[in-house]
């Protein structure tokens, strides 16, 4: 029996770059040498894809209770859902689409909790899209919490020099600030441990963000946020074994982490996070959904509308998603 695993990899919103990224990744003979990987989505926005870039492959359609493990390197595997039309347009928010997405994405999450497959892979989705086709999810992390029964989750960002674990996400900042709690800063510290220990970091040193400008400067700046919000958190964390440091100036501990000085940094919302890893590279930059029962990594970027449909996405952060995908998942 092959002990590769299986990658379900989701369409996300086929009026973006997803269906385009995924053919050129799946190029990649490498891949099928480490997995099976299967697409969820519909075949035929695969198709308009493979003619638009002018790939040669062929299709294998599929159901969920089929075999999914004779891929073949040229031969592209699609558990094929048949939702969207075949003039879907590019580069146009749609209900539609944003309805497809998020049910690609259940299918995978099914497939996943009944052992079929041992990772997902997603691309792009579009928010407003999204919530225009009925489900009010902010983004893909939310949903594969709800759907998994996960409580406690965070984004961590993966590029080759940084890796980034979120307190808060996709809020607005005022609510983020209102959201960050001792309790969840602590849980988020501890994902980071857990997360990098397990993938074979020992003692992982870990940095903390303030939140006010100079970590607020022993009160200088803010009203005291990081006495009341973080810093007990990091003393509990200490108590516990955790190599964790801070609260610390966010503007400097980026450089120092990119450097070598941590191994993991704790954002405190979203932009935070994000603005660092995006500088240094949006094409190598990777999401992870940890905490979760399954593992999901994803790209780093949006659906990209204004260069839907035209040839020239950038495929590298899938090729990294898959990766890591491949290399995080248990094998049969």
């Amino acid at each position: 029996m092959s002990k590769k695993p299986i990658i379900g990899i989701t369409m996300g919103d086929a009026a973006g770059v997803g269906p385009e990224i995924i053919i050129k990744s799946l190029r990649n003979r490498e891949l099928y040498e480490q997995a099976h990987p299967i697409v969820i989505g519909d075949t035929k926005m695969l198709e308009r894809a493979a003619k638009i870039l002018d790939v040669d492959v062929s299709f294998d359609k599929k159901t969920k209770d089929e075999e999914l493990m004779d891929t073949e390197f040229g031969k592209i595997t699609c558990i094929d859902l048949d939702i969207l039309p075949e003039d879907l347009a590019y580069g146009e928010v749609s209900p539609v689409s944003g309805n497809a997405a998020f049910e690609y994405l259940r299918m995978a999450i099914e497939l996943a909790n009944e052992g079929k497959i041992q990772a997902i892979c997603t691309a792009p989705l579009n928010k407003e899209a999204l919530q225009k086709g009925g489900h009010m999810y902010p983004g893909h992390t939310e949903i594969l919490a709800e759907l998994t029964n996960t409580e406690e989750f965070s984004m961590m960002l993966s590029s080759p020099k940084l890796k980034v674990i979120h307190v808060t996400t996709h809020v607005g900042l005022i609510q983020a600030i209102q959201m960050i709690k001792p309790e969840r800063v602590h849980k988020v510290i501890q994902l980071a441990h857990e997360t990098l220990s397990n993938s074979g970091i020992k003692n992982p040193k870990i940095g903390v963000c303030g939140i006010n400008p100079h970590a607020g400067e022993n009160g200088l700046f803010g009203n005291g946020e990081e006495e009341e919000k973080i810093i007990p958190a990091i003393q509990q964390a200490v108590k516990e074994g955790i190599n964790v440091e801070g609260p610390l100036p966010a503007d400097t501990l980026f450089f120092r982490a990119q450097r070598g000085d941590f191994d993991i940094v704790v954002a405190m919302y979203h932009d935070q996070g994000h603005g660092p890893i995006k500088v240094l590279g949006l094409e190598a930059g990777v999401n992870i959904t940890v905490g979760l029962p399954i593992i999901r990594t994803s790209v780093d970027h949006g659906t990209a509308f204004d260069i839907a449909g035209k040839g020239i996405v950038d495929e590298r952060s899938m090729l990294e998603a898959l990766h890591q995908a491949i290399e995080l998942a248990p094998t049969k």
